[in-house]
């Protein structure tokens, strides 16, 4: 599968404050999304591949194809994943920078 939609990682460190109410609200912000667990279910798997994942993910999930695509659309929307367009299919696969603010965020609590 191709690879191409899916950001490397890097090592830079996000120098944004970790407190403070624009903080915050980021951190609300991603938690809220994070706070179905079908949602969590997705990070999960997305985090277990090393390529992007296209139509696996509905496979994967006890929901139907509609739910799930709103369950991405939230996830996306707060720049947890990325989504891109392969042919007739949208593949999607984490956002490392999220992620590491997050844990950021989460351990500056």
């Amino acid at each position: 599968m191709d690879n191409s939609c899916c950001p490397l990682p890097d090592s830079a460190s996000d120098l944004r404050p970790i407190e403070g109410a624009e903080a915050d609200e980021e951190l609300a912000s991603l938690a809220k999304a994070l706070s179905h667990p079908a949602r969590v279910q997705i990070v999960r798997l997305l985090a277990r591949r090393v390529s992007c994942v296209c139509g696996e993910i509905v496979d994967q999930l006890p929901l139907a194809q509609s739910t799930v695509s709103q369950h991405l659309k939230v996830l996306k929307d707060c720049g947890l994943i990325r989504g891109e367009i392969d042919g007739p299919r949208i593949c999607y696969c984490l956002e490392p920078r999220t992620l590491r603010r997050l844990r950021a965020l989460i351990g500056g609590l």
